[in-house]
């Protein structure tokens, strides 16, 4: 079991949050007494209990975060230098008390469509497919499974396949190593791993006063390093990998952002002849490089439900699987070990050149602050390579009627257009700039940010490895205005804030194959807008809001309302409801017809496999007709016309917050 020295300690954080819960509010201080000057020490304890229409419990999540501030004084030649930590404890007992949904008790026995019927109906359990590949026994497990994406669609004619959802020391089939691999107290417990995320900074600040009014600031430690101007959509504010798996893309960044030990450099030149204020910054990261974390089977939380995606497609490659309605289109089907899926995860090791680097200069124009940023770095979004060597299910299977291995060249080798993959995570390049304006006569502030990126990659169903990269461009602008609203509130203003993020895919290749479009899913421009409606009362300690957004494109649209009652200056309670509309989980091709092992397999368009020629066979034999012709369902690359809002269709909430700050 890994990490077994943290696992005793998060258990303690558990029974002390209920204890500290139970203190009276009359014991509140704005921060604990230390009887020390230069020492600062604050914190909190939250419960958050969120439940799902139809699910039950989906978080019940403890905290306990302290945070403090150690000054040093001078120090040599700085001034101001100061030791700032912020530590967290995290206890999730979902997994715990909806065993069921999300622990060792998840999942069950499974039946997959079958358009093609196999004498017992149009569903055929785990490993009734027509064999083209025998699975290993611990692939014909029928138990603690799901259907891929059956919480967000019913049966469609389309592809899926089996998907192990139980923690990963319960059940170890179809876990990434190192990336997706959580074990029952890693989901519980969070914030202890062998990456330390309980230390959510910790890092030494200090300052040099320069006689010509320049002053230099050097952080360096574990941090986060705050770039965008906007909230929810990160378009320069990249630095940190984020954590969707807590509430995919509704907590606030600060608790989402994954932080990284890092060093940076202010130089802070103060005003000039041209400019009202200036400071130049270089970020160096020489953390070992962290992906986004999107979340795993059989957690409550899954940006674009990847984590279930990627151990399906696992447990396929290391297990054999099967695959609804996939020979010819229509007939469910079995595959060894070794023929489709995700093969494996190459995160990069640490090294100087592994390292990411950032620069920005930022300065202040009469009411215009602006930025301009450069930042190299790695995609935080996995890439799935194909073009791996993969083994023919028709070859060298032992099947009756099935030529014997090697008759048609080496196994296993790389078969165009085959779903079998390796995950990478690409370098790339960004550069972009902020803008921030308050206009007075109006009362009203104004944002936008601009970032373009090279490297990138994306699916893409017309390419022989089923990707392709991109550049692309993300923006987003956004205004803050203060209204009043007489008679509802005379005295204090309401907030209203609209942004609108846009993404466009400069390198973006699709078409309309015979059967569909094929290429890439991601729209070639997408939008989403948020809107924020906030208002106070009772001396502002009760403060309802109401939070909107709608993904233009895959019509999905999203409502937060919420009530934060500031109790008294300890206690703070929030309750709120996440609630989604719209058209929900959309279809593109799967690339079932792409037809990688011809002339054993032909599209539909060609009806039947052509005869088999007689060896020796000339070359592009198994190339011979290759391509997607655009067949498709829900699954999977469907996800990438839902976006991560229509994805979560299914997820309808009620959430509740109670906090106690010392």
């Amino acid at each position: 079991m890994k990490n077994s020295r943290w696992h005793l300690k998060p258990l303690t954080v558990a029974f002390a949050l209920v204890g500290l819960v139970g203190l009276s509010s009359q014991q509140a201080v704005a921060s604990i007494d230390t009887g020390d000057d230069t020492t600062e020490l604050s914190g909190f304890v939250e419960n958050a209990t969120y439940f799902r229409d139809s699910v039950g419990l989906t978080k019940f999540r403890n905290t306990l975060q302290l945070e403090g501030t150690k000054l040093l004084g001078n120090l040599g030649a700085f001034s101001e230098v100061s030791i700032n930590g912020t530590f967290r404890a995290t206890y999730d007992g979902v997994y715990d008390l909806n065993s069921n949904e999300f622990g060792d008790d998840a999942g069950g026995s499974v039946l997959l469509e079958s358009l093609v019927d196999f004498g017992a109906g149009n569903l055929v359990p785990n490993g009734g497919g027509i064999p083209l590949g025998t699975l290993t026994p611990a692939g014909l497990v029928n138990d603690g499974l799901i259907v891929l994406g059956e919480h967000l669609h019913d049966a469609d004619g389309g592809v899926t396949f089996p998907v192990p959802v139980r923690p990963c020391d319960e059940d170890s089939r179809g876990c990434l190593g190192g990336y997706m691999d959580d074990d029952l107290d890693d989901l519980r417990y969070s914030d202890f791993n062998d990456r330390w995320d309980f230390i959510r900074e910790l890092y030494i600040n200090a300052t040099i006063d320069m006689d010509s009014g320049t002053a230099f600031n050097l952080q360096v430690g574990k941090k986060q390093e705050v770039w965008g101007r906007t909230d929810l959509f990160r378009v320069l504010d990249v630095l940190n990998p984020v954590d969707f798996s807590r509430q995919n893309i509704y907590d606030e960044l600060e608790d989402i952002r994954i932080p990284l030990w890092m060093a940076t450099a202010e130089w802070q030149f103060g005003a000039n002849d041209v400019l009202d204020d200036m400071n130049v910054q270089f970020v160096w990261i020489f953390d070992k490089f962290r992906p986004n974390r999107l979340g795993q089977a059989g957690t409550p939380y899954q940006i674009l439900d990847a984590g279930s995606l990627f151990r399906g497609l696992n447990n396929c490659w290391d297990n054999g699987c099967t695959v609804s309605n996939f020979a010819g289109g229509n007939t469910t089907t079995n595959f060894g070990p070794g023929v489709l899926g995700i093969r494996d995860v190459h995160l990069p090791d640490w090294s100087l050149e592994n390292s990411q680097l950032g620069a920005k200069f930022e300065g202040v124009y009469r009411d215009i602050g602006f930025s301009l940023n450069a930042f190299y770095t790695r995609s935080q979004l996995p890439s799935l390579r194909g073009g791996i060597p993969s083994d023919n299910p028709f070859t060298g299977g032992g099947l009756p009627g099935l030529p014997p291995e090697g008759a048609f060249g080496p196994e296993p080798q790389v078969y165009p257009y085959l779903i079998s993959f390796d995950i990478h995570f690409p370098r790339v390049v960004l550069v972009g700039g902020s803008l921030d304006y308050y206009a007075d006569s109006l009362k009203t502030a104004f944002r936008g940010e601009l970032a373009w990126t090279k490297g990138e990659e994306f699916a893409n169903t017309l390419k022989p490895r089923l990707f392709s990269e991109s550049e692309v461009v993300r923006w987003v602008i956004g205004a803050d205005h203060n209204f009043f609203i007489r008679s509802i509130n005379k005295n204090k203003a309401f907030l209203a804030s609209f942004q609108t993020f846009g993404q466009h895919i400069l390198d973006h290749d699709r078409e309309n194959g015979p059967l569909g479009e094929v290429g890439i899913p991601d729209r070639e421009n997408n939008y989403i807008s948020t809107l924020l409606l906030k208002g106070w009362w009772f001396q502002d300690r009760v403060s309802p809001q109401i939070i909107q957004a709608y993904d233009w494109g895959a019509n999905a649209y999203v409502v937060s309302p919420s009530v934060d009652w500031l109790i008294n200056d300890s206690w703070r309670l929030q309750v709120a409801a996440n609630l989604k509309f719209g058209d929900g989980a959309r279809k593109f091709s799967d690339c079932r017809t792409c037809n990688p092992f011809s002339p054993f397999t032909a599209t539909p368009l060609h009806n039947n496999a052509v005869a088999l020629p007689s060896p020796p066979f000339p070359p592009g034999t198994f190339a011979a007709d290759a391509g997607d012709i655009g067949l498709g369902g829900f699954e999977p690359l469907g996800r990438f016309q839902s976006g991560p809002i229509g994805m979560a269709q299914k997820e309808d909430e009620i959430q509740i917050s109670l906090r106690y700050r010392f």
